[in-house]
């Protein structure tokens, strides 16, 4: 026999114990009901366990969960419980804790032998959601660059030419290194590989057309998509949430001509600057290499550059600068109008844009190279 102002119980024959609760059974009596709760039900044997509860003043949603606690054991050893005495006023709490120590998790769902071809079927519908967008978003593009041509003094200058800085002038400089330091990798590369035929002179050439043809442009879009496409996406998530795209459209503005329009011109604007500029900070990234680890003179590399490059690989990576800026400039407007009401969709949003905007540049510099291919240039 155990005695306890709140808790007593005594084991009899055949494994049975009777337990005796007293007083309140509330949160300011935690640590002495904490530590008798534990002693009793490992005092339980394989019996049944009788829980008179005639003497509980009262008790809180702390005590409920302490009864629960004593007999959760028994009851998973499959042994009968019994309450007695439990006042009219305490029976709802505890059966309602008794319902949520009572709750089982579902089975997990057996995974159906289909659920890869759905999981695909789901994946090709959001991408046509997705394509859908970008559709859409260019339709409307269109249309109010067609009504800005017919009201030239509908246009945002300021907003556009504040746009064009943002974009292109300040992210000069960090093209001008990212591109410096990657025409310098391929130029080592290549020297340190044809230096083994003999042939290190070719370095030069692969760094022209690469650079001009491919790199350039493509290092450069995805600079600007990680760069400026995310802050785009950002901006107007953040003006969706706040409802300012909403309060522009009931003061009857268009928020694609306002907000949209000026930003993608901008980018178009300002990629194939960038990357004229990214492209010849590439070759004097390599034609340093070329210098100091080649051993090649400053005559000899651009001698061999002018021999292995024409105007057709500049032209090449430039025709698809503006295309590149203009497939940024979508995603990220669109992503931008997706964002909900939450900082999470906002985040989730501006990830999208840059994730997508990067594939799809990739995805178009591979059409463009078998177009330009296919038409000899």
């Amino acid at each position: 026999m155990e005695s306890n102002d709140l808790l007593r119980w005594n084991a009899g024959d055949g494994g049975q114990i009777e337990i005796e609760a007293d007083g309140p059974w509330t949160v300011t009596n935690a640590v002495a009901l904490d530590s008798l709760v534990d002693a009793a039900a490992q005092a339980a044997g394989t019996g049944p366990m009788i829980v008179d509860m005639h003497g509980v003043t009262a008790i809180d949603t702390f005590g409920a969960c302490l009864i629960e606690r004593l007999v959760t054991p028994a009851k998973a050893r499959g042994q009968k419980v019994v309450f007695k005495g439990v006042l009219d006023q305490h029976r709802s709490l505890l059966d309602a804790v008794a319902r949520v120590s009572d709750h089982t998790p579902l089975p997990p769902k057996k995974r159906s032998p289909l659920a890869a071809i759905e999981g695909l079927g789901r994946s090709l519908i959001d991408l046509g959601n997705d394509l859908s967008a970008l559709l859409v978003m260019l339709g409307a593009i269109a249309m109010a660059m067609a009504r800005v041509i017919r009201r030239p003094r509908s246009f945002r200058l300021t907003a556009a030419v504040n746009q064009f800085d943002r974009v292109g002038l300040r992210s000069v400089p960090i093209i001008l290194l990212i591109t410096f330091l990657i025409g310098a990798i391929i130029a080592q590369q290549g020297i340190f590989n044809f230096r083994k035929f003999g042939a290190q002179t070719y370095a030069i050439d692969l760094v022209g057309i690469l650079v001009l043809r491919e790199l350039g442009v493509l290092i450069v879009s995805i600079m600007v998509a990680g760069r400026s496409g995310s802050s785009y996406t950002a901006e107007l998530g953040s003006m969706k949430m706040r409802e300012e795209i909403d309060a522009i459209r009931t003061m009857g503005l268009d928020p694609i001509e306002i907000l949209m329009l000026p930003r993608v011109l901008a980018l178009v604007l300002a990629l194939p600057m960038l990357t004229f500029i990214g492209s010849m900070s590439a070759l004097v990234g390599g034609g340093l290499v070329s210098w100091l680890y080649g051993g090649m003179s400053v005559a000899t590399y651009i001698t061999r550059l002018r021999d292995a490059i024409s105007v057709t690989h500049f032209e090449v990576g430039m025709w698809k600068a503006p295309f590149m800026a203009l497939v940024i400039g979508i995603v990220a407007c669109t992503e931008g109008l997706r964002v909900q009401g939450n900082t999470e969709s906002l985040g989730f949003h501006t990830t999208e844009s840059v994730v997508k905007s990067i594939f799809l540049v990739i995805v178009l510099d591979g059409f463009f190279a078998m177009f330009f291919a296919s038409i000899g240039m």
